[in-house]
């Protein structure tokens, strides 16, 4: 059927899988295509395969959710991932986010919330395990505290940074020089308190809407 969402149940554990498939394929509209152990397979068939939905757990061998999440978004491939974790853990939350991670359910939580969660992931938006609510209302406020640091040109090259814009284009578009821009994302870096080559495009991607 047309609306039939695909999904792929990725955990090492064959019990926990079992239950899981069950619940989700006790909605008509969806349908397990494939269950993987290891994050290493999970990617092989999420590549042969295609699913729409791509259920991780965050702990498994060879490769972790996390890291499996990370390939599907450089690879720029269509699955949407949804992580399953047994942890309630405010870095872990922030790192599926910035892995642009759409759904997180905490296991305690998955009987009675993967289905609303994959549809909600289907349609574009987020779904989180009540229980994090206060993992996203910090990491909100931190975020928008950060931000508030920011001069008027660091928020216009922020967005422009945002936007998939190299420093030699935000120079022509504003008409400085580009050794000026790395200076501009220098102070906007250390203002964030971001480190790493690509930590602030990852932030400003993750966050264009704030910005």
């Amino acid at each position: 059927m047309s609306d039939e969402i695909k999904v792929l149940i990725a955990d090492d554990h064959p019990i926990f899988r079992k239950g899981l498939r069950a619940v989700i394929e006790s909605d008509s509209l969806l349908k397990v295509i494939a269950e993987s152990d290891d994050g290493k397979s999970a990617l092989s068939q999420i590549e042969q395969l295609e699913p729409d939905i791509a259920v991780l757990d965050v702990d498994m061998p060879l490769a972790d959710g996390l890291t499996v999440a990370q390939t599907i978004r450089s690879k720029g491939l269509a699955t949407h991932a949804i992580f399953l974790t047994m942890h309630k853990d405010e870095a872990l939350f922030n790192a599926s986010l910035e892995a642009d991670v759409k759904g997180f359910i905490v296991k305690d939580s998955a009987a009675t919330e993967i289905v609303t969660c994959i549809k909600t992931v289907m349609k574009g938006q987020s779904f989180f395990s009540s229980v994090l609510s206060s993992f996203f209302v910090t990491r909100h406020t931190a975020c928008q505290s950060l931000l508030d640091n920011l001069t008027t040109s660091e928020r216009r090259i922020l967005r422009l940074i945002a936007e998939g814009k190299a420093s030699r284009d935000i120079a022509d578009k504003l008409f400085i020089s580009i050794r000026t821009v790395e200076h501009h994302r220098a102070h906007i870096s250390s203002k964030l308190e971001l480190k790493g080559k690509n930590a602030l495009l990852t932030f400003a991607l993750t966050n264009r809407n704030k910005i």
